[in-house]
């Protein structure tokens, strides 16, 4: 990193990246921030920062955003958020929500295990394992704390975790922290998972692999993935933060899509996407349940989940049954948007899914691009390292049920016209 005095004439903040700042020389932890700022407060004016905009509406199909250091109000379409199902700001969704405030305030006041279970969190348990079909149903404040309470909580140092390469950072910050033995396979790669298999003979194992990977948008081969695990007695994690309630009949999921429910040991998932709430949840056995409260330190040791986004949720749950046509809307919305992205050709990666990478494989454009897809009244966020890897930026395009035709025709057309116009596209 240069010095200060050479940051302010030579530095080119686009030649760097968080990777840059990741490690430092001086035996003092504080010694990294000052350069880190010296690159953030350069990096920012240039365009390397594009998160973290204040939104002042629901994540619905249009949204108002503040912008710049004047504070802006910006209406634009937004392709941008989960919220598949268009459930987020459902009437029905925020009078629940209103409901539990009057009847348990605001929060919850206590972790699970002392004063913060409530009725409503037994209820969505219960409900969600009614809906799972599985015995039980654990509830965690964040998607994220689910994978890292479980597999620290299951796993031990000696045993073996083989993860997708594509994992989501909760699976491999789980993984860290049991201080299991941990191994990537190649993503969506049965014959890679299996070598890594063999090399684990003799030990616990488990195998952990999402529904939808979140940066790709593809499926994964559930039926191959499942019977090599299965050949190696090792036991199977999968995640569905971006599936469940998507997939499936009954919207239970992939495990569901490929008739293999029974067959996987653990589901996760998250009610920050399908749900529009927060939160997720792991549903397997009750001995599963059992064990891991006492043994998921990311649910033991944070406050239960708030009582009025549960309450939410839990009528989330509900509409999601009972309304089978936001799924087939949902669907409906992803061909017709694929199809336009295509006929333009567009390069949308290996995606099958309501997630749709939009690859621009420039990690120093992808700013510039998304700051004149702003002002032109889309709402994109660009994705870089170390959410994806170097070199393989993008923009990720999520379809709601909620999204009109016309939107999306929007969309397209304002993407199109800016790649057009910069050279990505011909």
């Amino acid at each position: 990193m240069a010095s200060r005095t050479e940051t302010r004439t030579v530095m080119n903040p686009l030649d760097y990246d968080y990777s840059s700042f990741f490690y430092s020389s001086s035996d003092d932890p504080f010694a990294i921030l000052e350069p880190y700022n010296e690159w953030y407060n350069a990096a920012v004016p240039e365009g390397y920062y594009l998160f973290a905009q204040a939104m002042a509406t629901p994540p619905d199909g249009r949204i108002l955003l503040t912008e710049g250091k004047h504070h802006e109000r910006l209406k634009l379409l937004n392709l941008s958020s989960y919220n598949y199902l268009g459930l987020s700001s459902r009437a029905e969704v925020i009078a629940a929500a209103k409901a539990a405030l009057d009847q348990y305030g605001l929060g919850a006041a206590g972790s699970p295990i002392l004063s913060g279970t409530m009725e409503v969190h037994v209820q969505l348990e219960e409900a969600l394992a009614k809906f799972k079909k599985k015995e039980a149903v654990m509830v965690f404040p964040t998607g994220y704390s689910t994978n890292v309470g479980l597999i620290s909580g299951i796993m031990r140092p000696g045993d073996w975790i083989i993860a997708d390469q594509n994992s989501h950072a909760s699976i491999v910050d789980g993984a860290i922290l049991s201080k299991a033995e941990v191994r990537f396979f190649r993503h969506n790669n049965p014959a890679d998972l299996e070598k890594k298999l063999q090399k684990a003979h003799g030990k616990k194992t488990l195998v952990a692999i999402e529904g939808v990977y979140s940066m790709d948008g593809d499926v994964c081969p559930l039926p191959d993935l499942v019977a090599v695990a299965k050949k190696y007695g090792a036991r199977i994690l999968l995640d569905e933060a971006h599936s469940a309630f998507v997939y499936g009949a009954n919207g239970r999921g992939v495990a569901e899509h490929f008739g293999l429910e029974e067959e996987v040991d653990m589901h996760v998932g998250t009610f920050s996407k399908a749900l529009g709430g927060q939160g997720g949840y792991v549903a397997g056995s009750r001995n599963l349940y059992n064990y891991l409260k006492g043994f998921a330190r990311s649910r033991v040791f944070s406050c239960a989940l708030s009582p009025v986004v549960t309450a939410g949720v839990l009528t989330s749950l509900g509409l999601a049954q009972r309304e089978p046509q936001l799924r087939a809307q949902l669907w409906k919305n992803v061909a017709h948007i694929r199809a336009k992205l295509e006929e333009n050709g567009v390069d949308i990666g290996q995606s099958t899914s309501q997630v749709i990478p939009i690859m621009v494989k420039n990690d120093r454009r992808v700013f510039e691009l998304g700051h004149k897809l702003l002002r032109a009244g889309l709402y994109l966020q660009p994705i870089i390292y170390p959410a994806v890897a170097k070199h393989r930026s993008r923009f990720r395009v999520s379809i709601s049920a909620a999204h009109t035709t016309e939107q999306l025709d929007e969309g397209v057309a304002i993407l199109v016209k800016v790649l057009r116009e910069e050279g990505i596209l011909v």
